[in-house]
């Protein structure tokens, strides 16, 4: 009975392979996190930039291959983002740093560790603007800042 049950069993689970219902863990984790990945980007490219009335993905400052997510183990994820200033002396950097932190930590429906870093070469201080965004205290004190918190909030507000 025992070999009948796991003859059954090998059987489903080959069926349902072959029909893509199911994968094997190996396989399927790469897809998973693609498509965390297509969900980080859905969120962050509708964010607006703070000085013109474009998104960041009409500037391309960020794009679908800027995004990673990785997985840390079964219930946490990394997701890694690198965005694109308009300009390699943009003044807003840091600001647009913050609006893609805020909105990720807001609605995220997954549990994640986040890192968010302007692309490499791509601005003259792009260091300490890694440094900045991805502090934790500065984030919150930047955030008790009442005009930076409106334009922020303007920012990350959903198109209608």
């Amino acid at each position: 009975m025992e070999r009948v049950s796991g003859l059954l069993s090998w059987t489903l689970s080959r069926v349902l392979w072959l029909s893509g219902l199911f994968e094997r863990g190996a396989a399927r984790q790469p897809r998973i996190m693609e498509e965390k990945a297509l969900e980080v980007y859905d969120l962050i490219r509708t964010i607006r930039d703070p000085e013109k009335p474009n998104t960041l993905e009409e500037l391309e400052v960020v794009t679908e291959s800027s995004v990673e997510v990785q997985e840390i183990n079964e219930e946490d994820c990394l997701v890694v983002i690198r965005f694109t200033p308009t300009v390699p002396h943009c003044s807003l950097a840091t600001l647009i740093g913050l609006c893609l932190r805020v909105k990720l930590q807001r609605c995220l429906p997954f549990k994640h560790k986040l890192e968010i870093y302007i692309s490499e070469g791509t601005h003259s201080t792009e260091e300490d603007i890694n440094k900045q965004i991805n502090d934790k205290e500065r984030v919150a004190a930047a955030m008790e800042n009442p005009n930076l918190r409106e334009i922020v909030e303007q920012c990350v507000l959903e198109p209608d």
